[in-house]
């Protein structure tokens, strides 16, 4: 189905959005009729992927965000819903931190700045969504996607905080799940299990490319999880590259 076009009128937040997968959902989003927000701790590469939308004949705007840091997680919002009003209805949590922490020499900086960017974050800029579309009476259902990891199931070494870290958001979207169906909200909250994907952040571990998904590919699946029937919804979808042997290239 050709799905042009659907997502029109539409405002998006897309944190992380200055690079990697942030940045394609950007793109994504923006062909499919959206103006994505592109919020990043690094505002250069936010205003680059709002170039590179504009380049693709669309619109997209970029905003300083921390989504670390507290006040800069409610200024954000706070300013979006002024803004934009009910046609921000669509809140991507994508912005992700993985650095090397093994047992034996853990840093609990280290260790509380990767929770911090990577549950506390999605965690918090959830609430502060959720209770604001909560008593909407429009027929258009509110969005979350949230980008946990393949890592939130499976275990590495030396990625203590990262695993962690997304097994937390998994549980906390589930949760928000959960309370969204009981109170019967108008939102839908979906999680979405990425394996390693070739991006920036990906570099540390020198995996071979050919490893690796694009990805737009996964951008592609955030489109389709806020295109998809009301009904229905991903819980916390993991999605993995073709690789032998079961999928033979």
């Amino acid at each position: 189905m050709d799905k042009a076009g659907q997502l029109s009128g539409r405002t998006a937040l897309v944190t992380g959005g200055g690079s990697g997968l942030g940045r394609a959902i950007c793109l994504s989003l923006a062909a499919q009729g959206a103006h994505p927000v592109a919020g990043d701790i690094d505002l250069d590469g936010a205003k680059t992927t709002v170039a590179l939308v504009e380049d693709a004949g669309h619109s997209a705007t970029a905003v300083h965000l921390d989504v670390a840091d507290h006040p800069s997680r409610t200024s954000v919002m706070k300013s979006l819903f002024e803004q934009h009003g009910e046609s921000f209805d669509i809140l991507v949590n994508c912005a992700g931190l993985d650095r090397p922490g093994y047992m034996a020499d853990l840093d609990l900086d280290q260790y509380r700045t990767v929770f911090g960017v990577n549950c506390e974050g999605p965690v918090f800029l959830m609430s502060e969504f959720v209770k604001r579309v909560k008593d909407r009476n429009g027929t258009t259902l509110a969005e979350i996607v949230n980008i946990i990891s393949i890592s939130a199931v499976t275990v590495g070494s030396g990625a203590v905080a990262y695993n962690s870290s997304k097994a937390a958001l998994a549980k906390a979207t589930e949760v928000c799940q959960l309370e969204i169906y009981e109170n019967n909200y108008p939102c839908r909250v979906q999680g979405i299990m990425p394996a390693a994907m070739d991006t920036p952040m990906m570099e540390q571990w020198g995996i071979p490319k050919d490893r690796m998904m694009d990805p737009a590919d996964v951008a592609a699946e955030v489109v389709h999880a806020v295109t998809r029937p009301r009904s229905a919804y991903g819980q916390n979808l993991v999605i993995v590259p073709p690789r032998e042997p079961n999928f033979p290239r």
